[in-house]
C-alpha cells in the first residue's frame, strides 16, 4: 500500500508541473481511508445557494404578470436576487423579452370590431370574392401631404456590418418643411388621376366637389363616357357632407361606402407609403 508520498511522487512523473501538490493529495488520502467515494465539494454553511429555483422562477412570473412594465431593480428588491440571476430566469426559464407597444389608430370596441369585419364579408359576398366585373368599376382616392425631403426609414437605412465593426449611427433630421396636399385616385388598372391642392387652401366640400371631383371624373369619362362609376374614400368631413353627397347623387355616381373609424383602413395608406419609399411620385412644388 503506498503512503500519501509515494502517491505525490508518482503523480508528479506523470503530470509533471500540472500534478496536484503533496498536501492536496495528503488532504485527499486522508478523506478516502475514512470512507469517501467522492471528490466533489461537499454542502456546508457558508456556501452560496443558487436562487435560480422553481419558487423565484414563478415569483418572477407573477410580478411581470401584475405589472407588465416592472423593471429589474423592482424585481430585485421585492425579491432580494441578484441582477445576473434575475436576467438569467427572465431570458433562460421565462423566455420574456420587453418590447414597445404596437401603435394603432384607435382603440376599438367589440361592436366597432364587428363592424368592421361584417362590412369586408358585405364586401367579399357583394363583389364575389373580387371575381365580380363590377371591381372594374371602383375607384379609390385619398389625401396626403407630399414632402419635398422625407427622412430615411429604418428599413431603407440598415447596412450590414461585419462582427467587430462598430455600430452605424446615423443624425436624426426631421421632414422638409416644403410639402404639399394631394388627392389620388385609383381604379383597379392603375391610376387615375392627382389633384394638388392650390396654396392657401384646405380640403373641404367645397374643394372636393368643385375642383378634385370633377377632374377625377372627367378622367374616367375620357376612357369610358358611360361607365358606371363606384367611388371608395373614407369618412373625412369633406367626403361625408350633404354637399358632397347631393354632388355625388346627381352625376348617378354610387358609394361604396366605409366603415366608421377605418380611416387607416384605406387602401390608398398602403399606396401613399410605397409611392413615397420607392419615389415614384413627382410633384412640383
Amino acid at each position: 500500500m503506498l503512503c500519501p508520498f509515494d502517491r505525490s511522487s508518482q503523480t508528479g512523473i506523470v503530470k509533471s508541473d500540472k500534478a496536484p501538490s503533496y498536501s492536496t493529495v495528503k488532504n485527499w488520502y486522508n478523506e478516502f481511508n475514512r470512507g469517501r467515494c467522492s471528490i466533489q465539494d461537499e454542502s456546508r454553511a457558508g456556501r452560496l445557494k443558487s436562487v435560480v429555483v422553481p419558487e423565484k422562477i414563478n415569483a418572477v412570473r407573477e410580478l411581470i404578470k401584475q405589472d407588465r412594465h416592472v423593471t429589474y431593480r423592482e424585481i430585485e428588491a421585492s425579491l432580494d436576487i441578484s441582477m445576473t440571476s434575475i436576467n438569467k430566469i427572465l431570458h433562460e426559464h421565462l423566455s420574456v423579452k420587453k418590447i414597445c407597444s404596437r401603435w394603432i389608430p384607435h382603440n376599438l370596441t367589440n361592436a366597432q370590431k364587428k363592424a368592421r369585419v361584417d362590412w369586408c364579408k358585405e364586401m367579399l359576398e357583394k363583389y364575389i370574392q373580387g371575381t365580380s366585373k363590377a371591381v372594374y368599376n371602383i375607384y379609390t382616392g385619398d389625401e396626403s401631404w407630399i414632402y419635398a425631403y422625407e427622412p430615411e426609414t429604418k428599413q431603407q437605412s440598415t447596412v450590414w456590418v461585419f462582427q467587430d465593426e462598430a455600430k452605424p449611427t446615423k443624425v436624426v433630421r426631421g421632414r422638409s418643411t416644403s410639402k404639399q396636399m394631394i388627392a389620388c385616385f385609383f381604379g383597379i388598372n392603375g391610376h387615375v388621376a392627382t389633384v394638388a391642392l392650390e396654396q392657401r387652401r384646405t380640403v373641404n366640400s367645397e374643394w372636393y366637389t368643385t375642383i378634385c371631383l370633377p377632374e377625377v371624373i372627367g378622367e374616367i369619362r375620357k376612357k369610358q363616357k358611360n361607365r358606371r362609376i363606384i367611388l371608395h374614400h373614407d369618412n373625412a368631413s369633406s367626403h361625408t357632407s350633404t354637399q358632397t353627397k347631393a354632388f355625388l347623387t346627381e352625376r348617378k355616381i354610387e358609394l361604396m361606402g366605409h366603415p366608421p373609424n377605418m380611416e387607416y383602413f384605406d387602401e390608398m395608406v398602403f399606396t401613399f407609403s410605397d409611392l413615397k419609399l420607392y419615389n415614384i411620385l413627382c410633384i412640383v412644388l
